[in-house]
């Protein structure tokens, strides 16, 4: 078992390496992307509106990390902040007008995922994606936090 954990986390950091050079957040930095990335998925769906507690919920930053990413994504003019009903709840969208900005970075994120599928082929793909939702739902990183 001892082998596995040293080859599960070998994998693991080896993947993230290639995903973090694979300069697929061309013009936004790592976080950035992902929380344009939570805030476009919301808009997609008809959301209009992400909440703060959200993007910290999904994304397990620091809150601390994710309003400082925020006000980032506000000065380049991707996000902006709306007041929800009650002033202590914040809410941000993207500015619709510059999505595409965005969208040029996340075509290169699905470019990268086309290649992977190419590389390990549907049925794995669509395991990978399994397991993986399925370590984020087992809350692994809350566990470890002590």
């Amino acid at each position: 078992m001892e082998e596995l954990d040293e080859e599960l986390v070998t994998a693991w950091v080896a993947l993230t390496g290639v995903l973090k050079n694979s300069r697929m957040t061309q013009g936004l930095n790592y976080n950035e992307a992902i929380v344009m990335n939570i805030a476009y998925h919301e808009y997609q769906n008809g959301e209009g509106l992400t909440s703060f507690k959200s993007i910290v919920a999904k994304t397990k930053m620091l809150k601390s990390l994710v309003n400082r990413t925020i006000d980032s994504l506000v000065r380049k003019n991707l996000i902006e902040r709306c007041e929800g009903e009650d002033k202590r709840t914040t809410f941000v969208r993207p500015v619709k007008e510059n999505l595409d900005v965005f969208l040029k970075v996340h075509e290169q994120s699905l470019e990268l995922a086309r290649t992977a599928i190419s590389i390990i082929g549907e049925e794995d793909a669509r395991t990978f994606v399994r397991i993986s939702d399925l370590i984020v739902r087992s809350d692994l990183l809350n566990e470890n936090k002590e």
